[in-house]
């Protein structure tokens, strides 16, 4: 069965000829139709990122509308990616289920070996996550001077990754990366692909922090180069755990500088847990526990905040007074990547968060829920659900809502929020949400108001094609507002008060 898993795996990079089998068997029959409609159905991950990257090149695709058309397919392929990852990284290293761990700098040691994870790629890092509670690694921390041993952290999605399955904390985000090394006490920065900042490695050279790189196609001047591959990755996280120890004796005691700031987290909901806590209400209908709340008013719509950190804006400052507004107005409110360590470190994610920003009807349901699911606490408000390439975890559970009530995620009163987006990813996984018929809000306006008809297209023609459109306001209250707009328009389109 693995092998045949495998197999189509890899297929899906090929082109069959056939819609991708990762996309067409996790949507609804309408976005297939829909899909359908506008010739936008991959039918390879690979073909497909060419064909839009050709499309773009000097002297080939002029037509506005077109290259659009081209972005949103290329958007699809980007989900099946996505949703692929997922499952294989769950199949690999688990299925995150709720974790009780901590967020922010405080989270780093003085009087240990502190050893962060960064990047997007679980692979190496869930095996150092695993090595270094190994006894004979923590005794040589200890024999180096460091009481209490081995500690390990983590930064962007890499941290977000090892957080859900292993309960590591999270440092802080891409954004503020440096910052853990300003810390004095990192003793090795570990680091895969994607959100690495070059310049970490210049800012090490002022202490004693070892970086090191550990994929080949992301390399920087100097950090140490340590290959990876799934042959000698046992091999190769207990060397990075030694490098670290080592380093540790070169610590500056008078450059350590931790601040002492830190929030209880909750984290690992992934799909398969929420409807877990669900059938602890209705184990024989998990869904109507969340349907009948929704139906009532209890959840007034459901807000997925996604996307990174940018220096345009102070940091986190979005993210946090939209969700306030939101949590008040009885929106339950799922997070991915960035968004999810800007709420893990603002305390968030507990279930006193739940009785100090939640409405009365969210409250409520998230306290019977907790209740029933043997928490005595409400579940936290803020449900993480892993890193950016897990977003398609809480597509999961839309399409289910949306199958189960026999309409299409495009009419349901759900919305997704990038605060904050940056990198070409998050163009990626906000276009593919539109795709997938949500309303998706912006904080920072994209590259595209040169163009009359390119922003008229995406803001508003696009709807009536989709169901799902790009909004964009700066201003975290008017979005808020514009976001409770939307959802509130669905619940009448439903006949829902």
């Amino acid at each position: 069965m693995a092998q045949e898993l495998a197999d189509k795996a890899l297929a899906e990079f090929s082109d069959t000829g056939e819609p991708l089998t990762w996309a067409a068997t996790t949507v609804t029959a309408g976005r297939i139709e829909a899909c359908n409609k506008l010739g936008i159905v991959p039918t390879s991950i690979d073909s497909t990122i060419a064909e839009v990257m050709h499309r773009t090149t000097y002297g080939v695709d002029a037509d506005p509308v077109n290259i659009l058309l081209g972005a949103l397919k290329c958007a699809v392929a980007d989900y099946t990616a996505c949703h692929l990852a997922t499952d294989l990284s769950d199949i690999l290293f688990g299925t995150p289920q709720p974790v009780i761990s901590k967020a922010n700098l405080g989270v780093i040691k003085e009087d240990a070996v502190n050893i962060a994870l960064h990047g997007h790629n679980p692979l190496l890092s869930d095996i150092i996550a695993q090595v270094a509670s190994e006894p004979e690694l923590i005794a040589a921390a200890k024999e180096a001077g460091a009481p209490q041993g081995l500690n390990v952290v983590g930064i962007c999605c890499t941290g977000n990754e090892v957080l859900m399955r292993h309960g590591i904390p999270l440092a802080t985000s891409s954004v503020s990366q440096e910052v853990v090394i300003m810390t004095g006490a990192l003793d090795a920065l570990v680091v895969d692909y994607q959100c690495i900042m070059p310049a970490v490695a210049s800012v090490a050279e002022c202490f004693h922090t070892k970086v090191i790189t550990t994929m080949p196609i992301a390399k920087m001047p100097g950090a140490e180069h340590m290959a990876f591959s799934d042959e000698n990755a046992v091999e190769c996280a207990k060397a990075i755990v030694q490098q670290a120890i080592e380093r540790f004796k070169s610590r500056n005691p008078d450059k350590v500088c931790i601040p002492q700031e830190s929030s209880t987290a909750i984290a690992g909901f992934s799909a398969e847990a929420i409807i877990g806590a669900l059938s602890k209400v209705n184990a024989e209908d998990p869904l109507k526990p969340l349907i009948d709340n929704i139906v009532a008013g209890n959840i007034r719509g459901i807000c997925l905040f996604a996307g990174c950190n940018t220096v345009k804006v102070p940091q986190d400052h979005n993210y946090v007074e939209m969700i306030k507004r939101l949590l008040a107005e009885n929106v339950l409110i799922l997070s991915t990547g960035c968004a999810s360590s800007t709420y893990a470190r603002h305390g968030f994610m507990t279930s006193e968060a739940t009785t100090k920003y939640a409405g009365e009807g969210l409250a409520a349901v998230l306290t019977a829920i907790g209740e029933a699911a043997g928490l005595e606490a409400p579940l936290p408000p803020v449900l993480h659900m892993g890193s950016c390439v897990d977003n398609p975890r809480a597509v999961d559970v839309a399409t289910a809502v949306a199958n189960k009530l026999g309409v299409d995620t495009s009419q349901l009163p759900v919305v997704a929020s990038a605060p904050e987006p940056v990198t070409e990813k998050a163009v990626a996984i906000g276009t593919w949400a539109v795709v997938g018929g949500l309303p998706t809000h912006l904080g920072i306006a994209p590259p595209v108001l040169g163009s009359t008809l390119v922003t008229e297209t995406l803001t508003a023609t696009i709807k009536d094609l989709l169901g799902g459109y790009f909004l964009v306001e700066p201003d975290p209250d008017k979005a808020a507002t514009a976001l409770l707009a939307v959802i509130d328009e669905r619940r009448a389109d439903l006949g829902l008060s």
